[in-house]
């Protein structure tokens, strides 16, 4: 496809366009049901999230698997 810059401005319109029926399909909901939702849900799962409770060393992919020593 066709990087922005270089279609013109009825093909941009066209693109808006097309997005914005996209959008006016979503299901809108109340930010003040859908934030405490969010929140129950994270801190629901917070017992099982990496970044607070940190990986085991035998179970970390990202552990060097060695090391070298510059003599």
């Amino acid at each position: 496809s066709k990087m922005a810059q270089d279609m013109t401005e009825k093909e941009l319109l066209k693109m808006e366009l097309d997005q914005l029926k996209k959008e006016v399909k979503n299901e809108r909901q109340m930010v003040s049901k859908t934030g405490k939702e969010i929140k129950e849900y994270i801190e629901s799962m917070a017992g099982e999230d990496p970044l607070l409770k940190g990986v085991p060393e035998d179970k970390n992919p990202f552990k060097e698997k060695g090391g070298c020593t510059i003599s």
